[in-house]
């Protein structure tokens, strides 16, 4: 499948460079025409790397979630994730308003890392755990630290901005405003190097601490991995849904569970299946731009339906 993978990823990469408001031809690119190599290096190149690094996050987020709560049909759209982060964004525009990317971010990370601690607890509470009630307990929660952010926006009178701007939108996407997306790269890195340990915390408590893992501090690592992740990806893009849940899914049903084999699979079909969905916003209204939040969410809502039924039957 990675091999498959591959080049469908390049063949996405080279039309996402291609695509947009302003036509740019591979000739204009190779005889060196300032204007062609300005929009590419400026916006292109830029937006390219923030929706491979977004994609990839946010499918290895997907993955560790459901190895910390061993179920199927959660990631951070499913768990209050990235409500939390919106949350926590608001609070600081209105706590620091003067406050840069990386502070906001920060308090992005301790509403999200907050967030999924709590949800962890509550699951845990929870005796009857069926494949679907997880994330509709998930969807509820995240519910309602939606209407508490909304209320909090309302309240500060930001409102209709945060509306606009926490929407998954890569648009506003330029050289200067994405950097801090490489932050990804290493948390990918650090996932994979403890995947055989995220493999075995979807055994459960009493196995994984059988088998000598120390359980809790596993999972407060997992769950800070994709607080990081979340917050970083929240912060420049917006909020974008499903990603880390229908490609862990499709890559699992082939491949399997153990991470050490899938991750590499699963990072390249999230960054595929952002491309996909960004180049499908940039047609299908061109010169207009669908935000990849209502492309990305319509498409992985509705595989998200078609696995809840494929899963109960």
């Amino acid at each position: 499948m990675r091999s498959g993978l591959l080049p469908l990823f390049a063949l996405l990469c080279a039309a996402s460079l291609l695509v947009g408001a302003r036509q740019v031809a591979w000739v204009d690119i190779l005889s060196l025409s300032d204007d062609a190599w300005l929009t590419l290096t400026a916006s292109r190149l830029p937006r390219l790397a923030a929706l491979v690094l977004t994609g990839v996050g946010l499918a290895v987020c997907g993955v560790v979630l459901q190895q910390i709560l061993r179920n199927k049909f959660v990631e951070p759209a499913t768990t209050g994730g990235l409500d939390a982060a919106k949350l926590g964004i608001l609070v600081a525009l209105t706590a620091a308003p003067a406050a840069g990317t990386t502070v906001r971010m920060l308090f992005a990370l301790a509403f999200c890392l907050a967030a999924s601690l709590l949800f962890v607890a509550i699951i845990r509470r929870v005796r009857a755990r069926s494949t679907v009630l997880v994330p509709v307990i998930g969807l509820m929660y995240g519910g309602v630290l939606s209407a508490i952010a909304e209320f909090y926006a309302y309240q500060h009178n930001i409102l209709q901005s945060m509306q606009g701007w926490l929407l998954g939108d890569f648009s506003r996407i330029v050289q200067g405003n994405y950097e801090i997306l490489w932050l990804v790269l290493p948390i990918v890195a650090l996932t994979y190097a403890y995947a055989h340990r995220f493999t075995v915390l979807g055994m459960g408590e009493g196995m994984a601490t059988s088998l000598g893992l120390n359980y809790r501090a596993t999972v407060l690592l997992g769950l800070l991995l994709v607080a990081v992740t979340v917050s970083v990806t929240v912060i420049t893009a917006g909020a974008i849904p499903f990603v880390g849940l229908v490609i862990p899914n499709l890559v699992a049903l082939r491949h399997g569970d153990h991470m050490g084999r899938t991750l590499p699979v699963v990072a390249l079909g999230g960054a595929s299946l952002l491309l996909a969905c960004d180049i499908l916003g940039r047609l299908v209204a061109h010169p207009y731009e669908v935000p990849i939040g209502l492309t990305a969410g319509g498409v992985g809502g509705l595989l998200f339906l078609v696995l809840i039924v494929w899963r109960r039957r």
